[in-house]
């Protein structure tokens, strides 16, 4: 398996490994399965920023992706992220996810980030063992905060120190590998 930075051309096979997570569970609070061109554009969006990794397997076929995003606008929250990953369903189990975070986290540590956070629909044993696995502790739950498939759905919130506390800290930098 190999772990690179996602690429434009990567939208396809992340909408087929995003797109029956939408439309057969709970996990993710979409409704709507998005469009090639929308994964593109939100990869788009993210690469200038923050990281976007995707893992192949050995015939070079995306098997899994992770990514970051802004956790909340205003600036004092600019040295934390929030997080998400994704497994195709023929490969879960087999530690591509945990692979996959080890590697986002160590890079947005490098890029002067200190604090990721992750949303997880509950119930998701699999993804709650995930982001434990990599260090993610939880801190709490927003109770029946999603309807989605005729019910309500809590979303749990872990986090994840990357770095040490430094005051004042520097401006992170952005992730130009993209």
């Amino acid at each position: 398996m190999r772990i690179r930075n996602a690429d434009f051309d990567d939208a396809a096979a992340v909408a087929a490994i995003y797109g029956p997570i939408v439309e057969h569970t709970t996990i993710s609070f979409e409704l709507e399965v998005p469009s090639v061109d929308e994964m593109r554009s939100r990869i788009a969006k993210t690469l200038p920023a923050l990281p976007w990794l995707v893992a192949e397997d050995e015939e070079g076929r995306v098997c899994g992706y992770v990514y970051a995003g802004k956790h909340r606008e205003r600036a004092a929250y600019q040295w934390a992220v929030d997080t998400s990953a994704y497994v195709r369903e023929d490969m879960r189990g087999q530690g591509i996810g945990r692979r996959l975070y080890e590697a986002l986290l160590r890079r947005l540590a490098e890029l002067g980030y200190y604090q990721a956070f992750a949303g997880i629909a509950l119930p998701n044993a699999g993804s709650v063992g995930l982001h434990e696995a990599v260090g993610f502790k939880p801190l709490g739950v927003y109770r029946n905060v999603g309807f989605k498939k005729g019910a309500w759905h809590d979303v749990g919130w872990w986090q994840r120190e990357l770095r040490p506390l430094d005051a004042p800290p520097s401006e992170p930098s952005k992730h130009l590998d993209g």
